[in-house]
């Protein structure tokens, strides 16, 4: 019997090394192509959280982002106009565009204090509808400028209309801060009761 020339061979036994390294690279080369994709695919995807899971003590383990609530932006703007002032406001969030522009004027400003008249219009756009509200209101503030009092009157178009009654007293802390303290009164006409407040709060101008 002849001698096998192809199994005993050193030649075949390099040739046999060498396809096995091949399609050891080419399965390496494969599965570290596969665990890229897998990777890339994972940074995108996120696992929809379970209810309450902000609360959940395990939270970190879900790979979810959490919300960030944008804040209202606006634009305001204001001209001085035949003795007043005209103004102006544009803004949105994250579900509403709206607008707002009026007109105020000082009514008197001597020893009596002063009182200020304003008229301004409202128009709301947002996923749950439109609104265009009307009002005016009236400000006084005494000459000492310790007690002060409002009156805001508006009318949605096509809704109801309601009022709101305001007088505080103010007793200075500083030169820039304040300690306010009062009362209100909200009524929205129709069926609906007056509604009575108590406020207390403290202002600094910066």
């Amino acid at each position: 019997m002849g001698e096998c020339t192809v199994c005993n061979s050193s030649l075949c036994l390099e040739e046999t090394t060498s396809n096995f390294k091949k399609i050891t690279m080419q399965s390496l080369l494969l599965f570290c192509i596969a665990a890229g994709v897998a990777c890339t695919y994972a940074e995108e995807y996120y696992q929809p959280p379970p209810p309450g899971y902000l609360g959940h003590p395990d939270a970190d383990l879900y790979n979810y982002p959490i919300p960030h609530r944008r804040y209202a932006r606006d634009l305001n703007w204001s001209r001085n106009f035949a003795g007043g002032q005209v103004f102006g406001t544009l803004g949105s969030t994250d579900d509403s565009l709206y607008g707002r522009g009026g007109y105020r004027h000082d009514i008197f400003n001597n020893n009596h204090g002063r009182l200020q008249g304003e008229g301004y219009g409202t128009r709301v756009l947002g996923a749950g509808g439109d609104s265009s509200i009307l009002g005016g209101k009236l400000n006084w503030n005494n000459a000492n400028e310790n007690v002060r009092a409002g009156l805001d009157i508006q009318k949605e178009i096509g809704g109801h209309s309601n009022m709101r009654l305001t007088g505080d007293g103010v007793w200075k802390l500083d030169h820039n801060t304040r300690f306010v303290a009062g009362g209100n009164v909200q009524k929205q006409f129709g069926h609906h009761r007056p509604e009575v407040g108590i406020q207390g709060a403290i202002e600094h101008d910066f």
